[in-house]
């Protein structure tokens, strides 16, 4: 088997410019966005107080995915991360599939957070058509990921740094309302209202881990920017340690607060549970701060995903798995075609919006749902490959995943499961029968174009 190296050398081109504190935000902006400041209501809904649960079983799964990316992007720090893992510890189908089912679902994924960007500016301005701020902010974002990588992160710096001062705001602000205002109908108690904690059973429960997997997919970004950072190794153990907590504190704290504030069949029926808060505090203009907010959350998942997915092409373009023009970069280090080309959800959402403006979110969001989740298993899956085969070669790595292979094999175990679940609801069967024929076809495709 070849050296890794030769991937590594092969994706060449990129500039390194990224700090750990930026690859923080990073991962901050693709997993804290409407996963948490609009999805929260729809957790609510499924598992009723025992969201809290949903929240850190998908909590744990995501810092069971980050101590085995981590050791692999440790180990390889290369913008095709866990796409060019797969290629070289499963093998070149696997890696041309993961990448592409990862790529498609991103690209959808930019399209549903444009959408609701259109969506929020009409708050302020209503006579002003939908689609005219999706194409503003549309080419503003496409124009700062053009820049330069540096450029990129200092933009997603400054988005997700609005989020994380809101959150912190809220948990204060929640925190007051529940422990010092002492007002009539706001406590712990209401945990117990509309049939206890465990209104919806663990069945219930287990659905709002779907919900809660959505919301925290993103933290595998910080193994893309792997491959433009400064130092790259020392830049990767610093974001993944200190990401996952600050995710877990951001969800799970902002939850128990809104649940002791607002009672789940309340929150469950809000677009966001966030407002009540504010109304509860009498907060002046605050419907108009939620919605500035909410906007920054959404242009910034859409910066860091859009960066993310161009980044995957890129990676398929260097393995002669997609067009050539795409594994190009310009003067700056920029891949400008794979930046273009992984655009493409805004004109999808556009089109999608357009016919079915009710469904079209709900579409988006459990389509795009696939490709995230089946990565997110693949990482499972080859970092035990990844790890069998350091072992035999007696390779050292300065950060490894602990309780191997035990808690690798639950990961995928605990994905594998959460993917199954989403076949028996509703909300999300489109999960399943969109991913799997999708699937099926990205394999057909690989073998053609290898057997030609």
């Amino acid at each position: 088997m070849a050296d890794f190296h030769d991937i590594q050398q092969r994706e060449t081109g990129l500039q390194q410019h990224l700090t750990s504190a930026q690859m923080v935000m990073i991962a901050i902006g693709g997993a804290v966005g409407t996963g948490l400041f609009m999805g929260s209501a729809f957790a609510i809904g499924f598992a009723g107080p025992a969201v809290l649960i949903s929240y850190a079983i998908g909590a744990f799964i995501a810092l069971l995915l980050i101590g085995a990316l981590g050791e692999m992007t440790v180990a390889h720090p290369t913008s095709g991360s866990f796409g060019a893992y797969a290629e070289y510890y499963l093998g070149p189908m696997a890696g041309f599939v993961l990448r592409y089912a990862y790529w498609a679902a991103l690209v959808l994924a930019v399209g549903m957070e444009v959408t609701a960007v259109g969506i929020y500016m009409a708050y302020w301005f209503p006579d002003v058509p939908q689609w005219v701020w999706v194409a503003v902010f549309s080419a503003m974002l496409i124009g700062l990921n053009l820049r330069s990588v540096k450029v990129y992160g200092a933009a997603e710096y400054a988005f997700s740094a609005i989020k994380v001062a809101a959150i912190v705001a809220f948990v204060l602000i929640g925190a007051y309302v529940v422990f010092g205002s002492h007002t009539p109908g706001i406590g712990i108690e209401n945990y117990q209202a509309g049939g206890g904690f465990w209104a919806k059973g663990l069945s219930g429960m287990w659905l709002g881990v779907i919900v809660a997997m959505f919301s925290y997919l993103g933290v595998e970004a910080i193994a893309v920017a792997a491959g433009e950072a400064q130092h790259p190794q020392k830049a990767v153990q610093s974001a993944m340690k200190t990401t996952v907590l600050r995710l877990v504190l951001f969800y799970l704290l902002t939850l128990a607060l809104m649940l002791a504030i607002v009672p789940w069949t309340e929150a469950a029926t809000q677009t966001s549970p966030f407002v009540r808060v504010m109304e509860i505090l009498h907060i002046p203009y605050a419907a108009g701060v939620l919605n500035f907010v909410v906007l920054v959350a959404a242009l910034s998942a859409m910066n860091s995903q859009l960066y993310t997915t161009s980044r995957m092409m890129f990676s398929l373009a260097r393995a002669n798995q997609a067009p050539a023009t795409f594994g190009k970069t310009n003067r700056q280090g920029v891949p400008v075609s794979a930046i273009l080309v992984s655009s493409l959800g805004a004109a999808v959402a556009m089109f999608i919006n357009a016919f079915w403006p009710e469904q079209s979110f709900m579409w988006m969001m459990s389509i795009a749902m696939f490709g995230c989740m089946f990565a997110w298993f693949m990482v499972f899956v080859t970092h035990l490959a990844f790890r069998r085969q350091r072992d035999r070669e007696g390779a050292v790595s300065s950060f490894r995943m602990w309780g191997f292979p035990w808690l690798t094999a639950l990961g995928a175990l605990l994905m594998g499961a959460v993917l199954i679940t989403t076949a028996f609801t509703k909300e999300f069967r489109l999960t399943l029968a969109f991913g799997l024929p999708w699937l099926a076809l990205l394999s057909v495709i690989y073998l053609l174009r290898r057997k030609r």
